[in-house]
Formats: C-alpha cells, sequence, structure tokens
C-alpha cells in the first residue's frame, strides 16, 4: 500500500482504540484527579515564566511568541490575574509605530543560535526603522493571528478590581486599536475588506497544506544561507521540511529587504492570502475591543458594526456552501484554495454566522473530514482524507490545543453543549496524557513536537475552570469561570463523588461543563442545588441566553451580583453579596482539601486561597515602558476611538 492510501485508510484504523460516542464516565474521561491535572499545566506555566512573559517552551521556541501569549493569558488569569496582564503588556511594549504587534519579541539574554531566524536575521532596529520599529528591543518584522483583545477582556474579567486598579484596560486599548487598525488599513491586499498574511508563519499554522499553490510561486533560500535550530529539540519528520523553510525564508528576506513595507512591491507582492482562522480572530478581538471601549467609557456601536460587516465579507468571500466550511483565498493567484483545513472552521466562534453556515461547519466538523466524535480525540489540523494529511507533521494533520480551544469555544457559543463537551473531555484527557504536548496524532492523542508547552497548559486551566460561556464571545458576569484569582483550591478538583458543596471533585465525566452543564436559558437550581450534594442541574447554564447576571435565579434567590465578579481580588462577595447578603447554604467556601464546603461561607468575607503554585504578583513587572501608543493615553470619554 502506498503512502497516500495508508494515510487514507488510518482513520477506520483508530475508530476501535478511541469511541467518543461513548458516554462519559471512567473508561472514556481517563483525566487523572483534576487537581492534579490543574497542578501540572501551573507547573508548566511557572517553569516557563522568565519574570515578564512566558515562553512558549523552554528548549524548542525560547522567546516571546505573539498569539501564544495571548492564549497563555487567558488560561494564566486563572491563578494570576497580574500575570496575565503582564503578559499582554511586555507584548505590547513592543508594538511598532505603524501599530503591528511582532510575531516575536526576543529576549536578549538567549544566544542567537537557540532560535532561527534570529535577531540578526530580522534587523527589526534598522530595516523597521521606517515601519517604527522600537529601538531598545529587538524583535521579528511579520505578525501573527490578532487574539489580543479578546484575551485583554477575559484577563480584565478574571479580577476587575486589579483591572482598573492597575488601570490595564486604559494602558492597553490604545495599542490593540492601533493593532486593529494596521491590520484593516494596511493589510486589505485583495481590495474586500479582509486581512492578508504575507508569510504562512503569520498566520500561525506554518506548513499547512493551504499555503502549497501560493508558495509554490516563490524560489526557495538555498539551504546553506540558514540554519534551522528547531531540528535539534524536535523530530524532522515532525517539522516542516527543508524546502518549506527554504521558501519562508526567502519571503522573509524579500519583506525585510523592502522596509517591512505592505503592499505595491513590498509584503505580499508574492505571497498574500486571506485567511479564515486569521480574519475570524480579528472579528472575535473586534467584538471584545468594543466592550473594552465599553469599559472606559466609549461608545461601542462603531466596533460592533465593524465586525459584523468583517463577519459579512468573511462569508461573502471565503464560505463554499458546497463544502460546508471556509478556505483561504489566494490574492495573487485567484480563488479559493482548495485545501480542507482547520482554519476554515474557527469562524465557528463568531455569534453572527448565519444558522446555515453554522449547522454546515458542525457538519463538516463531524464529517469524514475530521472525523471528531467518531475517529478522533481533537480537532485535526488539516483534512484525514487528504493527500497530504500526515499526522505528525506539524500543521498537515496533528491536532493543536489551540484550535480545539477555540472550536469548544464556538460550538457553546451556538449552543452545540454535547459536542462542547465531549470536545472539552477529550482535550483535559489529551492533555494529561500528553504531557500537555505542543500537538498531538489526533487519532492517538500521541505527543508531538514539544512537551510541557504553555498554551497547552493555560487552555487546560481555562477549561477545567469552565471558560467563558456567555454568547458572543463574552463570558461569566464580571468574572469568568467559577473560580477565579485564587484557581482551584488547595491540592483539589473540583470533584469526586457528587456535588459542589460535599468537598469532592467534579466527579468522573461529571464536571462543570459535561452532562450536568450549564446550558443555554436555564436557571442555576432546578434539579439539585449548588448546597446540598447534587451537581449543577442536568442542562443547567451559567450563560448563553440568560446569564447569571440578566435574570437567571441561583436556587430562588436572586441573582448573583450584577454588577460584581464572582470573585474580586479574592473575595466572592465584594458589593454585592449572594442573594441578598445571604451566605451560601451549608457555608461552603472553595479551600482546604479541594472541596466547596468547609469552614468560611462566601458571603462573609472568606476569601479564596491563591495556593496554586504562582505568587500573587511574582516577578511582574506590570508597566515595562509606556503602553499608551505615543506615549499619551487616548481620551476615551465621547466616542469610540478607532
Amino acid at each position: 500500500m502506498d503512502r497516500t492510501a495508508q494515510l487514507i485508510a488510518r482513520p477506520a484504523e483508530y475508530a476501535v482504540a478511541y469511541d467518543p460516542t461513548a458516554p462519559p464516565g471512567p473508561s472514556q474521561v481517563r483525566t487523572p484527579h483534576l487537581g492534579a491535572l490543574h497542578a501540572g499545566a501551573v507547573a508548566v506555566l511557572e517553569g516557563n515564566w522568565t519574570g515578564t512573559s512566558t515562553v512558549p517552551s523552554r528548549r524548542l521556541y525560547p522567546h516571546q511568541w505573539s498569539w501564544d501569549s495571548a492564549f497563555i493569558a487567558i488560561g494564566l488569569r486563572h491563578v494570576s490575574p497580574q500575570r496575565a496582564q503582564t503578559e499582554l503588556e511586555t507584548l505590547l511594549a513592543a508594538q511598532w509605530d505603524d501599530g503591528r504587534v511582532p510575531h516575536i519579541v526576543f529576549n536578549p539574554s538567549v544566544p542567537l543560535d537557540a532560535y532561527f531566524p534570529s535577531p540578526d536575521f530580522w534587523r527589526s532596529s534598522t530595516a523597521g526603522r521606517a515601519a517604527g520599529a522600537p529601538r531598545t528591543v529587538q524583535t521579528s518584522g511579520i505578525v501573527q493571528p490578532p487574539v489580543h483583545a479578546l484575551a485583554a477582556w477575559l484577563v480584565h474579567r478574571a479580577d476587575p478590581g486589579l483591572s482598573r486598579a492597575r488601570g490595564f484596560l486604559a494602558r492597553v486599548y490604545p495599542r490593540l486599536a492601533a493593532w486593529h487598525r494596521y491590520l484593516l488599513h494596511r493589510r486589505d491586499l485583495g481590495g474586500g475588506g479582509l486581512v492578508s498574511v504575507v508569510h504562512p508563519w503569520e498566520q500561525g499554522m506554518d506548513n499547512a497544506p493551504s499555503w502549497d499553490a501560493p508558495l509554490a510561486r516563490v524560489t526557495p533560500a538555498p539551504t546553506r544561507s540558514f540554519r534551522r535550530a528547531d531540528l535539534d529539540h524536535g523530530a524532522a519528520e515532525d517539522r516542516p521540511t527543508d524546502l518549506d523553510y527554504g521558501r519562508y525564508v526567502r519571503l522573509a528576506t524579500e519583506y525585510r529587504d523592502g522596509g517591512y513595507a505592505d503592499g505595491g512591491e513590498g509584503g505580499g507582492r508574492e505571497f498574500a492570502v486571506e485567511d479564515p482562522s486569521f480574519n475570524a480572530l480579528l472579528i472575535a478581538s473586534e467584538h471584545a475591543l468594543a466592550r473594552i471601549a465599553q469599559e472606559l467609557g466609549a461608545t461601542a456601536t462603531a466596533r460592533h458594526a465593524r465586525a459584523e460587516r468583517l463577519t459579512a465579507a468573511l462569508v461573502e468571500r471565503l464560505w463554499d456552501p458546497a463544502e460546508g466550511m471556509f478556505f483561504c483565498r489566494d490574492v495573487r493567484g485567484g480563488g479559493l484554495i482548495p485545501e480542507r483545513g482547520v482554519s476554515g472552521l474557527v469562524p465557528l466562534l463568531l455569534p453572527g454566522l448565519p444558522r446555515e453556515v453554522v449547522t454546515a461547519v458542525v457538519r463538516t466538523l463531524r464529517g469524514p473530514h475530521f472525523g471528531l466524535g467518531t475517529t478522533t480525540r481533537l480537532v485535526p489540523s488539516y483534512d484525514l482524507l487528504g493527500e497530504a494529511f500526515d499526522p505528525h507533521r506539524y500543521w498537515r494533520g496533528p491536532a493543536w490545543f489551540n484550535t480545539s480551544w477555540l472550536l469548544e469555544r464556538g460550538l457553546r457559543i451556538h449552543g452545540r453543549v454535547t459536542d462542547a463537551d465531549a470536545l472539552r473531555h477529550a482535550v483535559l484527557d489529551t492533555a494529561a496524557s500528553s504531557d500537555f504536548a505542543e500537538y498531538v496524532d489526533p487519532h492517538t492523542g500521541e505527543a508531538c513536537g514539544a512537551t510541557s508547552f504553555s498554551w497547552t497548559a493555560a487552555l487546560t486551566l481555562d477549561l477545567l475552570h469552565g471558560g467563558e460561556l456567555a454568547q458572543g464571545g463574552g463570558d461569566l458576569p464580571q468574572g469568568g469561570g467559577l473560580v477565579q484569582g485564587g484557581g482551584l483550591a488547595q491540592g483539589g478538583g473540583l470533584a469526586q463523588g457528587g456535588g459542589l458543596a460535599q468537598g469532592g471533585e467534579l466527579t468522573q465525566g461529571s464536571d462543570l461543563a459535561h452532562a450536568n452543564d450549564l446550558a443555554p436559558g436555564n436557571d442555576l437550581a432546578r434539579s439539585g442545588d449548588w448546597a446540598h450534594g447534587g451537581d449543577l442541574p442536568q442542562g443547567g447554564d451559567l450563560a448563553h441566553a440568560n446569564d447569571l447576571a440578566h435574570g437567571s435565579d441561583l436556587a430562588r434567590g436572586g441573582d448573583l451580583a450584577h454588577a460584581n465578579d464572582l470573585l474580586h481580588s479574592g473575595d466572592l462577595a465584594h458589593a454585592n453579596d449572594l442573594p441578598h447578603g445571604g451566605d451560601l447554604p451549608h457555608g461552603g467556601d472553595l479551600s482546604h482539601g479541594g472541596g466547596l464546603a468547609h469552614s468560611s461561607d462566601w458571603s462573609h468575607g472568606g476569601e479564596l486561597p491563591r495556593a496554586n503554585g504562582l505568587p500573587p504578583h511574582g516577578n511582574d513587572q506590570p508597566h515595562n515602558g509606556d503602553l499608551a501608543h505615543g506615549n499619551e493615553a487616548i481620551a476615551l470619554k465621547g466616542g469610540d476611538q478607532g
């Protein structure tokens, strides 16, 4: 049997080994004690922390990466909101004057030969001078997907009190607005309103088969002109080929030598692609930026309207109804690129997608090309039946945790709770069994690339904490998951044996968002409330149609702090206690041993312990340079700046 035939046959080969259609339970959810998984994820982030940011991997990726830091902050907010803020602040301090956020911020203490392309290849401070590259820090000259405003909003919601006290949103908003302006004004190379990437690395899915056709027009740089440091720490069969790398280097060299200018004879002259995932993340972040503006006293109308226009352009230019998914558009070659990649499914996270598009994307996700719920554990990065599919080679087949996290979020936003729950369990299970791998074989879950990978650990934390379940990319009222700031209480999961108030874990297969999930439109207390040993009621949702802050009851007792979050700098009740100042029945807190009920009650000043392995402030350097773009804050009152 030839290689292609072997790959096509492979999905059926694995169906017996993994049956995600079976009911979740001990035989399916092999995740160890959730407290141990939580502790392991925290340890990864602690080990990869540099003092001002988090490296994706100590050996393979020893600098700060742009979209990695956004995903890392989303998870880190649950155990140290201040460190999560610092993560984003450090990245944004390296922003260029033209608004671009570079995809790498280099650590000067790391040897030049530890990673290629190194700072002396990019020459940002000289080659990027016309574009306003910073003089005091070395960066790359290309970008990565704009997840940052979404991350900033979620980080703020984890501890609004701390965020407001530090002026976090007021300082990052001008830079995030400038970042979006750069993309929308400088990178609309196709003229249809969508952003183009000018290098495969910008989209983040470096060697995806979608790039093969446009890259074929690029003459590769000779292999003798570069040395691949990635092969020192990863198997060659898991990484892009030398031919791929030669073309990456050629594109980056020409962009650099053109002063990092966009359009015309600059970036995008040979390679310009409108990618569905990149644009979907921009839209999600534009909605988040609207919420940030509103929090700061500005109007959000223009940003929400822009997000809606971008969603319409995405459907118009990249949607293929016959195939039931989105495709990349080759701006230089013309037309859609007929390769089915996970990027074409990521727009599911957008709340404004037409219903028929949502239905078709979910059908494709579960169908034979991606196999979710039938033959694969996590969402593969490429078509299982495609000729280029390889279960181990980077973005040509392996499953990645960030894309599965995005799709879990999208499924939940659109009310596909059962599918979201199954994917959530699979992510947690696979993160545990793979030692927080960079990516995995989509069928077996075998670890590929680096282990102890930061965004895998961070997104595991986010799913352990329940994530952010509100419709439209929002979150739980003013605070996000069920356990903010202090994380899971000392040493225990949320679980073993039953409900949230009996001092156990969250049971095998019945955690915060599974069968007893927080489902669309229901109250928290119908068939069993928190304080009497029952799980969260079946189908009860924290946030989709009704959330806690907008009319849903907490066991017939009133709402849960309309203006305040669940955990405000450690305390549950800041200004508004649980229903009308009453205690949670049986007086449970989140401390000591992992249970929810022990000694002090939530509404009498009992704090949630931090005890997560990360100090509350650690070595944070919260400012790391003036984050107000142009050294002065934008006046936000009275209008939408951006």
